[in-house]
Parts: structure tokens; C-alpha cells; sequence
């Protein structure tokens, strides 16, 4: 989630550009402003000479503010952000799960402007860190307790029948599933997940493996209906391998870049149902 490499100009302009693009969609969602003949105008009540009509609201200010003045870019490409941002376009207010807290958290609490998005981090300095920024992000620490180099070994525990019964993560018997999250975590109908935490690019890091399932699992219990969920990092074995695995190819809406976007629908009401269809192969 925390970039580290300075990207081109026109990327940090990124995260400026979607903001105000949520705002206009607020805007237009929230009120229809009538044409104003020049009669009209001058009943209009004014501050500072300018029309009282919705301002933008203080948090997108901020995200406006920061992305201005930040000489640090968003780790995801633009390609790779817009597949996030369309589904965000559509779906928003909404709920938004995010593994990692990084220098784009700020972006995707504004892009959900008016729901609920929860970061989790595995990084509790870090999490300090940036709550004295902004303290208005919601994050969490998590503890993982597996590594990358573990990584072959739990994608065959993930194949057992303990791990392919559909149940809430937090009290499934498969050693892929994350058991100590916070219980917002788990009460919450979540109608998007991103993966892009925790570490995973060397092998003593703790790896997304138990990450990525839960998000499948928590997509697979919920009551009704079907979950976005996005895997960053995927030209990574451990990424390619366990989201094919757990997250299916056949849910798979499509890959740009490092991203990958899958639909995952609720199987709480068909038990029977594989745990994952059919797979054809990977789309492009």
C-alpha cells in the first residue's frame, strides 16, 4: 500500500482528479439546481458574493489539499485505480474493506464518500503515523502469523474440506482464516474488498495468503448478493497463485496491470454449489 518509487507528474495529479470526480457525482446525486433567471439571482443569499449552494465537503477538501501538495504518488498505476474507481462509482456510499493503510488511503475513503471503509494494517507504528495526519481513517491492527516461504504448503491445507465449507471466517477451522479481526469486520456485509497488504515481497514477510481467502470466505457467507474483490500485486506467485485459487478464475470480470478484479457471489444459500465453478482459464 505505501509507495515507495517517485512515478511520473501526471500520476500524482491522479488522485486530485478522482476526488473532484466524486464530488460532481455528489453533487448531482444530492440536489437538482434549478436554472436562475437574472431576476431570480438577486433573491439568491450569498456569502462572500457566491451563491449558498452545496460546497464541497470538508473531507474531500482535505483529500484535494493533501494530493496537491504531496510529492508522493498512489503505488497503483492509473489503469489500475480506475478499475477500483468504476465499481466505487457505482456502488458508493457503500462498505469498503481494505487490507493495507498506505499514501492512497486517503483516496479511497474519499472515493466511498458517505460510507464506511476500514483499513487494516500490520504496522501499528505506522498506523500512528498516519492517524496523527488523518485521523479521521478508520484502520486497525492485524497480526499475521504465516510466511511467504509457507506459502505451498497452505494452498494444499486450503484445498481440505475445512477450508472449502462455507463459514464465517472467524470461526472456520481452516488455517487460512484470519480469526482476530476486529468484530466490525465481521459483522459488516462487505460490497467491496481490496487486497493489498500485508507484506509479501520477501520470503520471512507474513504474505497475503490468509488475506486473500478470507475476502473470498467473507464474500461466500455473506447472506445475499455478490462482492467485489480486488488483488494487487498479482505478477507475484503468491497473489497469481492463491487468488486463482480462492478467489476462482471463472469470478475473475478481468486483469489490468497488477490488478485483478473478481465478482464473488454469496453461496450461503447454495451449499451444494462448488466452491469454485468451472474454470475455463484465465481472462484478459
Amino acid at each position: 500500500m505505501r509507495a515507495k518509487a517517485k512515478r511520473p507528474f501526471n500520476l500524482k495529479l491522479l488522485p486530485i482528479g478522482i476526488v473532484l470526480s466524486v464530488y460532481l457525482l455528489f453533487i448531482l446525486r444530492s440536489r437538482s439546481i434549478p436554472s436562475l433567471s437574472p431576476s431570480d439571482s438577486r433573491n439568491v443569499e450569498t456569502t462572500n458574493c457566491s451563491p449558498t449552494f452545496t460546497k464541497i465537503p470538508s473531507p474531500l477538501a482535505q483529500a484535494v489539499i493533501h494530493y496537491t501538495a504531496s510529492k508522493i504518488t498512489p503505488q497503483q498505476t492509473l489503469k489500475e485505480i480506475s478499475v477500483t474507481s468504476r465499481v466505487l462509482e457505482h456502488k458508493s456510499p457503500c462498505n469498503f474493506l481494505i487490507f493495507g493503510l498506505g499514501h492512497d488511503s486517503l483516496m479511497w475513503q474519499s472515493l466511498n464518500y458517505g460510507g464506511r471503509t476500514i483499513f487494516l494494517e500490520e504496522d501499528e507504528a505506522w498506523i500512528e503515523q498516519v492517524k496523527k495526519r488523518f485521523p479521521m481513517l478508520e484502520s486497525y491492527h492485524v497480526t499475521y502469523d504465516t510466511k511467504v516461504n509457507q506459502a505451498n504448503d497452505l494452498i494444499e491445507v486450503g484445498k481440505g474440506p475445512e477450508c472449502t465449507a462455507i463459514s464465517d471466517p472467524k470461526y472456520s477451522m481452516c488455517q487460512l482464516a484470519l480469526k482476530s479481526l476486529p468484530s466490525e469486520v465481521y459483522e459488516i456485509k462487505w460490497d467491496l474488498i481490496l487486497v493489498d497488504a500485508p507484506t509479501g515481497y520477501h520470503e520471512e514477510a507474513p504474505g497475503r495468503m490468509t488475506a486473500i481467502y478470507t475476502a473470498g470466505m467473507m464474500a461466500r457467507n455473506r447472506e445475499n448478493g455478490e462482492t467485489e474483490v480486488f488483488v494487487h500485486d498479482v505478477n507475484r506467485v503468491v497473489e497469481d497463485m492463491y487468488s486463482k485459487e480462492f478467489l476462482c478464475e471463472d469470478y475473475m470480470k478481468k486483469q489490468v496491470g497488477r490488478l485483478r478484479h473478481f465478482t464473488i457471489p454469496s453461496h450461503r444459500n447454495k451449499l451444494n454449489e462448488p466452491f469454485c465453478p468451472y474454470s475455463l482459464g484465465i481472462k484478459q
